[in-house]
C-alpha cells in the first residue's frame, strides 16, 4: 500500500502568511487547483514544520469573503452600498484624490498599514509622496520591545534576536503568547527540554508555551518591569554579577556628568575627540574606549575641567539596590512572594556564573586581541507583547536588557543572540525625516527612524506635532513605528491639524485593530456642518471584507498571499538568525480568479501615476513595471536593493551588489529564500568582534567596524529629560514638561500603568487582557473553515476562586464594565490565570455579517471583542492643559496599552443571557459577493468525482 500518495500535479515553494513567522512552505496543486500545504524542509525558519495555520492556508485562500473588484461607495459610510468599478476608474479616482493633495498639502495623506510585511515599500511610497504621515502596525504592537532593545544593546526580541536554543541552561520568557514565531519557539523549546534545562515562564495567563514551563509565575499585568528589577537587586546586593563583561562591552564605566540643574547634568563626559571618558585605576580619567582599560565602576572623580562625575555603574547601583525594589517591597504589587524572587534569582546566578558555557572556538574582539575561547552566561531572554503592550512597557523592556548585562548574556553561548542583520549601533540613526513638507516634493530619509535627541524631533517651533499620530514629538519622543492608533482619532479632531485623504493597507481599524471600535465608527462617519464627512476621503485595500471596509469610500481589492510577489527584505523584517542573514519571497503559485491586483503593484502604479520621483524615469514613464521588477531593479542606496541574496550581475555577491535579472529566478530554485552563514568564529559576540563587524559592513548591514557599545544609561533619553528642565534651543509646551522630565529617565524605572490613575481601582479591581491563540493571527482566521472550527467564538475567563467568590459560575453571562464603556460575555472558570486577571482570546469575535459569515454565526453571537471597553486616551489631564488629550499609551515610545485596561464583572440577570453586546447592525455583504454556503467543504470537485454528497458548497469547486 502507498502511504504517501501524491497529492498534486504541481508544487511550488513560497512563504507563509498566515501570521508573521514567515515559514517555508510547499503548495501542492492539481488541475491548477491548491491541494495541500505542507512546511519545506529546507527551509532556516521552520524546517519543515507547519502549524494548524499555515496548514490551512488553502481555505483563507478560497474563502468566501474575498473581495471580487474595486468597489466605490455609493451610499452613506457604514451602509455598505458600494458598486463594482473597473480599475481603470478606481485608480483614476484614487490618483485624482491623491494628486490634489500631493499639490497642496501632502501633510492631509494619512498612509498608514498593517501587518503587511512590506513597509520598505510603502514607507518609501510615503516618502516619496511628501507625506510625513506614514506608520504601520508597529505603534499598537510591540514598539515598546523594539524601542528598548535598539537603544540599549543594539537588537531586540523575537525579530531582532534569538534564544541560544543549543546551550542554554536556564530560560525566562516574559509574556509571549502562542502566536509569536510560534514554530521556532516550538522547535526551540523541544531542544531546550530534550537538554533538560529549566524553563520559565512569567505571564499572567498559563496557556501555551507556559503550559509547558517547568515554572509558571503568573504575574500581575504591568508589573513585569518591578520584578525584573528586583532580580537586578538580588543580582547587585549578592554581587552576582559579570563585572568584565560590563566593563568591556557595555558603558558601565563611562562617566556621567554631575551638576544638578546644569545643562549638562546626566550628559557623559567626553574628550576634546568627542569621545567617552572612563576613570581608570592606574591613569585617572582616559577615552573609556582603550583596550587596556582598568576602570573604577564605583565613586566620584573630578573631571580635568573641575566638573564632577560618576560612572554609570554607580548611578545604576545606586537605583536598584534602593529599598523600593528590594523583593519584600514589590512582592505584593507584583503578586509574587519576595521568597520566590530571591529563589529565582539565585538559580539565575548560579546558572550564569557557576555553570557557564565554553565553547573551544577562537575569535578576535576589535582591539585585535585573540581569545582561545568563547565563554558564555547560559541564561536566556525572550520577551513580546504581554510585557511591551503597557504605557510603563519601554522601561520594562529596557529592565530586561540590563539584567542581560548584569548577566554577561548578551551574544554569548547560551544566553540570547542577535538575529542578523543586528547587531547595529545604538541608537542607529539616522532621525526620522518629516521636517518641510510642501507640494510635489519628496522628504529626504526614513519617516520612521531614531531620534537622538530634541533636534531629531518632528515638532514646529511652538513644539506642536508635525504628524498627525504625533509621533517622534514631545507626546512621543521614541515613536519609532508610529502611532497607527491615534490617526483617526486625532484627524477626527482635527489635532493637529485636519487630513483630506486616510490612505490604509490591512489594517482593520474599525474593529479589532481600534483600541475602541465604537469611536473609530463614531469618526469616520461623522459629519461637518457642511455636510461633508470629517475625514473626507478613505481609501481602504484588503484581500477580505473586514468590518473595516463597509467605512471606506474606494475599496481596492488585494490578492492573496498565493497569489503574489512579496518581499520579506533586509530592509525591513528579514527572516536573518543568529547564524547569519537571510531574506526570502513570495511567489504566486496561482493566478487570481477574481479581478483583484496586489497592492504592492497598484502602490508602484499609483506612484508611477502620480509622478512620484523614484516611480518614473526622466520621460515620465513608469520606472517599474510591476512589483517583481521593483524588488530586482529598485536601489534604495547604491547597490543595496530590498533582497540581499544573489546581487551583481553575475549574482555572485551578497548584501551589496548591483541588481541582478536573474535574482528572483535564483531564489525560486533555492525555496524562496536566502541565507548566509558566518563562520564559526563569527558566531558570538557580534557587537565587539572584529571579523563579523567586518562583513557586516561590507555587506551594508552596519555602517563601520566600530565596536556597538550596549547602553546601560540612555544619553539620548537624558537629552529630552535637560529640555524638559528648560536646556536647550528647542523645549517641550510646559504643560508636557514634567512628563518628558520624568518618563525619559536614562536608566529604567517602574511606575503604574498611567490609564489607572485617577481611577477607582478598587471598583475596578481587575486586570483584563487579551492573548491570540494559536490558530488565530490578528483577524486573518476568521473568514477560515478550518480554524473556524478550532475556535468560533471565545470566553471571558477568570480564576475559578475569584468567580466563586463573585458568585459567578461556569458559563455564566456577565457585564464587564471599565470606565470607558461594558460589555457583555460568557465566563469560563479556569486555574491558570493570576486571580486578579480575567483575559480573553483577541479577534474571535466579529461583526454580524463580515468576513463572509453568517449574521447568527457563533463569533458575531457568542464571541466578543474586549476592545469595546478599552480607551483611545487616558482619563482627563490636570487643569494646566485644558482640553489636552494624551493617547493611553507608553509617554516614550507612543505603544498603545492594550493590556493596562481595569474592569469590574458581575453576573448579567437571568434574562440577559444568550448573546454577546455591544450588537451592532449586521453589515451589509458586498456586491459580487458569493452566496454563503451552508457547507464548506474542501475539493467538492473531486469527492463529487468519487461519487460523494452534493451540497451548497464552494471550496474547491
Amino acid at each position: 500500500m502507498d502511504y504517501s500518495p501524491p497529492v498534486g500535479d504541481t508544487v511550488k515553494t513560497t512563504t507563509c502568511y498566515m501570521c508573521a513567522c514567515r515559514c517555508g512552505i510547499r503548495v501542492h496543486l492539481k488541475d491548477g487547483r491548491i491541494r495541500y500545504i505542507e512546511g519545506n524542509p529546507d527551509h532556516p525558519v521552520n524546517r519543515g514544520v507547519l502549524c494548524g495555520k499555515g496548514s490551512a492556508g488553502i481555505m483563507t485562500h478560497y474563502a468566501p469573503a474575498r473581495l471580487r473588484a474595486p468597489l466605490l461607495r455609493v451610499g452613506e459610510r457604514g451602509s455598505g452600498e458600494f458598486r463594482e468599478i473597473s480599475w481603470d476608474e478606481a485608480l483614476d479616482i484614487a490618483t485624482g484624490w491623491l494628486r490634489n493633495v500631493r499639490e497642496t498639502d501632502p501633510r492631509r495623506l494619512a498612509f498608514f498599514t498593517g501587518r503587511d510585511q512590506s513597509q520598505s515599500l510603502t514607507g518609501f511610497w510615503a516618502a516619496q509622496f511628501g507625506t510625513p504621515n506614514f506608520a504601520a502596525h508597529g505603534g499598537f504592537c510591540s514598539v515598546n520591545m523594539a524601542a528598548a532593545g535598539q537603544y540599549t544593546i543594539g537588537g531586540a526580541f523575537w525579530e531582532f534576536g534569538e534564544p541560544d536554543w543549543d546551550h542554554a541552561r536556564y530560560f525566562l520568557m516574559f509574556g509571549v503568547a502562542e502566536d509569536h514565531d510560534s514554530n521556532p519557539i516550538k522547535l526551540g523549546l523541544a531542544r531546550l527540554k530534550e537538554r533538560g534545562a529549566k524553563f520559565v515562564s512569567v505571564n499572567p495567563v498559563r496557556t501555551g508555551y507556559s503550559a509547558i514551563a517547568d515554572e509558571w509565575v503568573g504575574i500581575r499585568p504591568g508589573t513585569d518591569g518591578l520584578f525584573a528589577m528586583a532580580l537586578i537587586h538580588e543580582l547587585l546586593r549578592n554581587d552576582r554579577v559579570d563585572l568584565d563583561f560590563l566593563a568591556r562591552y557595555t558603558n558601565a564605566p563611562w562617566l556621567v556628568v554631575r551638576n544638578p540643574r546644569g545643562p549638562d547634568d546626566g550628559l557623559f563626559a567626553r574628550g576634546g575627540d568627542g569621545r567617552p571618558l572612563a576613570w581608570d585605576r592606574a591613569r585617572g580619567v582616559v577615552d573609556a574606549s582603550l583596550a587596556d582599560l582598568s576602570p573604577v565602576l564605583v565613586g566620584e572623580v573630578a573631571l580635568p575641567d573641575g566638573r564632577k562625575a560618576k560612572p554609570v555603574f554607580h548611578l545604576m547601583a545606586e537605583r536598584y539596590l534602593g529599598a523600593d525594589y528590594a523583593p519584600e517591597a514589590v512582592a505584593e504589587r507584583c503578586g509574587i512572594p519576595a521568597e520566590r524572587i530571591r529563589r529565582i534569582a539565585a538559580e539565575i546566578a548560579e546558572v550564569a556564573f557557576d555553570r557557564p558555557v565554553v565553547l573551544e572556538q577562537p575569535w578576535t574582539d576589535v582591539w585585535g586581541r585573540r581569545h582561545e575561547r568563547m565563554v558564555g552566561r547560559p541564561v536566556a531572554f525572550h520577551a513580546m507583547r504581554g510585557i511591551s503592550a503597557h504605557s510603563n512597557g519601554f522601561h520594562t523592556c529596557r529592565a530586561l536588557h540590563l539584567l542581560q548585562m548584569l548577566l554577561g548574556a548578551v551574544d554569548t553561548p547560551g544566553s540570547w543572540r542577535y538575529k542578523s542583520p543586528f547587531p547595529r549601533p545604538i541608537p542607529p540613526g539616522p532621525p526620522p525625516a518629516g521636517k518641510g513638507a510642501k507640494p510635489n516634493t519628496p522628504l529626504a530619509g526614513n519617516l520612521l527612524a531614531f531620534p537622538q535627541g530634541p533636534d531629531d524631533l518632528l515638532v514646529d517651533e511652538a513644539g506642536n506635532p508635525l504628524r498627525i499620530d504625533k509621533a517622534f514629538s514631545w507626546e512621543a519622543p521614541l515613536a519609532l513605528h508610529g502611532m497607527m492608533h491615534t490617526v483617526i482619532g486625532n484627524a477626527g479632531a482635527g489635532d493637529p491639524y485636519p487630513i483630506e485623504v486616510l490612505f490604509m493597507f490591512m489594517a482593520n481599524m474599525a474593529w479589532n485593530s481600534a483600541m475602541n471600535p465604537g469611536e473609530v465608527i463614531r469618526i469616520l462617519t461623522e459629519k461637518r456642518e457642511d455636510g461633508e464627512y470629517r475625514i473626507p476621503r478613505v481609501i481602504y485595500s484588503d484581500a477580505f471584507f473586514s468590518e473595516t471596509v463597509p467605512y471606506a469610500d474606494l475599496i481596492l481589492p488585494d490578492t492573496t498571499y498565493l497569489e503574489r510577489w512579496d518581499c520579506i527584505s533586509l530592509l525591513d523584517r528579514p527572516i536573518g538568525s543568529a547564524h547569519g542573514a537571510g531574506d526570502s519571497i513570495r511567489q504566486p503559485v496561482l493566478p487570481p480568479d477574481r479581478d483583484v491586483r496586489p497592492f504592492q503593484d497598484v502602490l508602484i502604479e499609483l506612484g508611477a501615476r502620480l509622478g512620484l520621483p523614484a516611480f518614473v524615469k526622466e520621460d515620465g514613464s513608469p520606472r517599474f513595471r510591476d512589483y517583481p521588477d521593483y524588488i530586482v531593479n529598485h536601489q534604495r542606496a547604491p547597490g543595496v536593493g530590498p533582497l540581499a541574496g544573489w546581487r551583481g550581475a553575475d549574482g555572485t555577491k551578497k548584501g551589496v551588489g548591483e541588481p541582478n535579472p536573474d535574482q528572483l529566478r535564483r531564489y525560486i530554485e533555492n525555496g524562496c529564500f536566502w541565507r548566509d552563514h558566518l563562520p564559526p568564529e563569527q558566531a558570538y559576540f557580534k557587537h565587539a568582534n572584529r571579523d563579523y563587524l567586518a562583513g557586516a559592513k561590507a555587506m551594508g548591514l552596519v555602517p563601520n567596524e566600530n565596536q556597538i557599545v550596549l547602553q546601560i544609561w540612555s544619553e539620548p533619553l537624558q537629552k529630552f529629560r535637560l529640555a524638559a528642565q528648560g536646556h536647550g534651543p528647542r523645549q517641550p509646551p510646559m504643560h508636557l514638561r514634567a512628563r518628558v522630565a520624568r518618563y525619559c529617565d536614562p536608566l529604567p524605572f517602574w511606575y503604574a500603568p498611567l490609564e489607572h490613575a485617577g481611577q477607582d481601582t478598587e471598583h475596578f479591581a481587575l486586570s483584563a487582557i487579551t492573548q491570540r491563540p494559536m490558530p488565530m493571527y490578528h483577524s486573518w482566521g476568521s473568514m477560515n473553515a478550518w480554524l473556524r472550527q478550532i475556535m468560533a467564538a471565545n470566553r471571558l475567563y477568570m480564576a475559578r476562586a475569584r468567580g466563586e467568590a463573585l458568585g459567578i459560575k461556569d458559563d455564566d453571562w456577565v457585564w464587564v464594565e471599565s470606565r470607558a464603556g461594558r460589555l457583555k460575555c460568557q465566563v469560563k472558570l479556569m486555574e491558570g490565570v493570576n486571580p486578579d486577571t480575567v483575559w480573553t482570546w483577541n479577534a474571535i469575535g466579529k461583526r454580524a455579517g463580515a468576513w463572509g459569515l453568517s449574521p447568527d454565526s457563533p463569533e458575531a453571537v457568542r464571541g466578543f471583542l474586549l476592545n469595546h471597553v478599552i480607551s483611545e486616551w487616558l482619563p482627563a489631564q490636570a487643569a494646566s492643559a485644558p482640553g489636552h488629550r494624551l493617547a493611553n499609551a507608553d509617554p516614550v515610545t507612543g505603544q498603545a496599552a492594550w493590556y493596562d485596561l481595569r474592569v469590574r464583572v458581575t453576573r448579567a440577570a437571568p434574562e440577559e443571557a444568550g448573546a454577546t453586546e455591544p450588537r451592532l447592525p449586521p453589515l451589509r455583504e458586498p456586491p459580487g459577493a458569493p452566496p454563503r454556503p451552508e457547507i464548506l467543504r474542501y475539493d467538492a470537485s473531486a469527492r463529487r468525482g468519487r461519487g460523494g454528497r452534493r451540497s451548497r458548497e464552494t471550496i474547491g469547486d
